[in-house]
């Protein structure tokens, strides 16, 4: 039997269905009803990769729900969607077409499966990302009081930042609350917390938006928080290496680490002062020093065991 690859678009009431190699299409409601005639339907079909496109947090129920249908289903990025149809010379945009598209673009990568985060993780991970959106509106207006001429604008900012402030004490205690009443949580945090350089936001972060800490190998998982390093030549010509792509949420808290780990981690910091010796610069050291401390993080909770230095 040919292998079977589903795209589906994802709207705020509809969901557009394409199906290769036959080119089925056809379309659900995006409510109850819908996703189980969905998932009743791509069950007789015996499909390899179902795949739905990112979009803004409608496509999380849909993949809940066929995940739970016992089938492969993988959420993918919309800009390589759309980097992909250009290169297939796909200009014209609706949803019917981007499901086709989206079935060809998984058609012709097969994007790994792997689990969905559980209800739990999500909620976690749903409050790690409320909780980044609190500290960056707090920084705007911190911003906007700076440039403030105003008095009353100026009082404005700061009833303003105190409100935010207080709201992200009390996110804070939830997430705490909710990390703390998890055994298993509980022993993970405080197993990468045993690094030095890490906190807590960095291991809540890594429990919430990584899931698959400890079940990749060092490439791997590198690649997932888009901290492998890519390179870009042609011919006797070789420009610079750049990292991208990946989880830029879980990539921004190591980097952070990693400017604390190069400082108070012993072995390091002497990584990163061999690297600085040999000539590199500070971002591509402190870079390196991220993808290291991941790798360490990531043996550590494979492995169950807390940190050692040497």
């Amino acid at each position: 039997m040919d292998a079977r690859f589903v795209g589906i678009d994802v709207s705020k009431d509809r969901l557009d269905v394409h199906v290769l190699p036959t080119n089925e299409t056809f379309a659900v409601a995006r409510n109850g009803e819908g996703l189980v005639a969905l998932n009743e339907r791509l069950a007789g079909l015996g499909v390899t990769t179902v795949a739905v496109e990112a979009s803004g947090g409608f496509e999380t129920v849909v993949a809940a729900s066929l995940a739970g249908a016992g089938l492969p289903v993988v959420v993918v990025n919309p800009a390589q969607v759309r980097g992909f149809a250009q290169a297939l010379g796909k200009r014209a945009k609706s949803d019917p077409i981007d499901a086709g598209v989206i079935a060809r673009f998984v058609e012709a990568t097969r994007p790994e499966i792997r689990p969905l985060p559980d209800e739990q993780t999500q909620a976690l991970g749903d409050l790690v990302a409320r909780r980044r959106q609190i500290i960056q509106m707090i920084v705007a207006e911190q911003n906007r009081e700076e440039r403030a001429t105003i008095k009353r604008v100026k009082r404005s900012i700061q009833r303003l930042v105190l409100a935010l402030e207080k709201e992200l004490a009390e996110l804070n205690q939830d997430i705490d609350d909710m990390v703390r009443g998890s055994p298993a949580w509980r022993r993970n945090e405080d197993l990468l917390r045993s690094v030095p350089g890490v906190g807590p936001i960095i291991a809540r972060t890594l429990l919430s938006e990584m899931p698959e800490l400890g079940t990749l190998d060092r490439r791997e998982v590198a690649a997932l928080a888009g901290l492998a390093p890519w390179t870009r030549q042609s011919g006797k010509w070789k420009g610079k290496s750049f990292i991208g792509g990946g989880r830029s949420s879980v990539r921004t808290v190591l980097f952070t680490g990693a400017l604390a780990a190069a400082r108070f981690n012993p072995p390091l910091r002497t990584f990163y002062e061999k690297l600085r010796d040999a000539g590199k610069p500070k971002m591509v050291a402190t870079i390196a020093v991220a993808r290291k401390l991941l790798t360490i993080l990531n043996a550590i909770i494979r492995d169950q065991k807390p940190w050692k230095p040497a």
